[in-house]
């Protein structure tokens, strides 16, 4: 029986399990067979985490926060969790390869994953180029030519913040109108640095080691043409990882997972959940470190009322009958 289990292995797992391991709780940490590391291993340069004033890839803080953690007395086991039993004192989770494993908590740090365009060149193109996050990105792009593509709040948010530092901001969408707010389309159509491509989808993405150009088709012709620039970022919306707690953990209209208040308690005693799994608006990779901080200190304070209340209940049973 473990003391805890985290599954997840981002920023916010991966300090949820630092802060764990150095409370002597010995956590578990399963972490994806293919996708360990989180969407920072899709990241270059990583320049806004604290401590790194020269920047950081994004592999090697994954790895080494990893470090850290196992440096404490992590484990961590590179496989995926199929299927999870939440409710009781016992928290079940099944994984592909290692077999089941039981803890008196658990720690949802799953994250998200952006929506992608599905196309070949947007994978090999990934990190030179393409991005789906501005704030994390936008600064490379200084006196670039980018696209933004999306019709949402998302999309409008990051075109206006890459104004910042893009000479130019072509904004990409398939219809002739936006789906986002009033007061978000305001400021993007007030914005002189942004121009809008109305009618159109990528279909393709060109360049050899670098993004080059964007091959658009307009969806009410079918007409092909093809739009410059030097950035593409993808902004079509994020989906939080929830499949493995539908019909056991409360969720949110957003689709997160639903916590108390500042909190990482779920509706289920023993269940914690942290990180972008748990906040749809922020979703940077040091707002889900301290996210897995506040997890792991909650299922700490919880592990240790149990411990409290079985310590009674052992003293109580061992008080002579009078």
């Amino acid at each position: 029986m473990r003391e805890i289990i985290i599954i997840g292995s981002g920023p916010a797992g991966f300090t949820a399990a630092i802060y764990a391991a150095r409370a002597g709780l010995k956590p578990l940490l399963l972490a994806s067979s293919v996708e360990a590391g989180g969407e920072l291993m899709n990241t270059t340069e990583v320049e806004n985490f604290p401590g790194f004033p020269e920047g950081i890839q994004g592999p090697e803080l994954m790895m080494k926060l990893q470090e850290q953690a196992e440096k404490f007395g992590t484990e961590v086991i590179l496989d995926d969790v199929t299927s999870v039993h939440l409710e009781g004192d016992v928290k079940t989770v099944e994984t592909g390869y290692s077999g089941t494993f039981e803890a008196r908590s658990v720690i949802f740090a799953t994250g998200s994953a952006y929506r992608k365009l599905g196309l070949h060149d947007e994978e090999r193109l990934s990190g030179r180029g393409v991005s789906w996050c501005a704030t994390c990105d936008g600064f490379f792009f200084k006196t670039k030519t980018i696209a933004v593509v999306g019709g949402g709040d998302s999309a409008m948010e990051e075109a206006t913040f890459l104004t910042r530092f893009a000479e130019k901001v072509y904004v990409v969408h398939r219809k002739d109108s936006l789906r986002a707010s009033k007061i978000m389309q305001e400021r993007a159509f007030g914005n002189d640095k942004i121009e809008f491509v109305w009618n159109s989808e990528v279909v393709g993405i060109s360049g050899e080691n670098a993004v080059e150009a964007l091959n658009l088709r307009d969806t009410v012709t079918g007409e092909l043409s093809e739009l410059p620039v030097q950035g593409l970022f993808v902004a079509i919306g994020n989906d939080p990882r929830v499949h493995l707690v539908h019909g056991q953990l409360d969720l949110t209209a957003d689709g997160t997972i639903a916590v108390q208040g500042r909190s990482s308690k779920t509706n289920l005693s023993g269940v914690f959940a942290a990180g972008d799994v748990i906040d749809p608006h922020y979703r940077q990779a040091v707002t889900a470190a301290a996210s897995g901080t506040v997890a792991a200190l909650d299922a700490e304070e919880f592990l240790a009322a149990l411990d409290q209340a079985e310590a009674e209940l052992h003293a109580d049973d061992l008080v002579p009958a009078k």
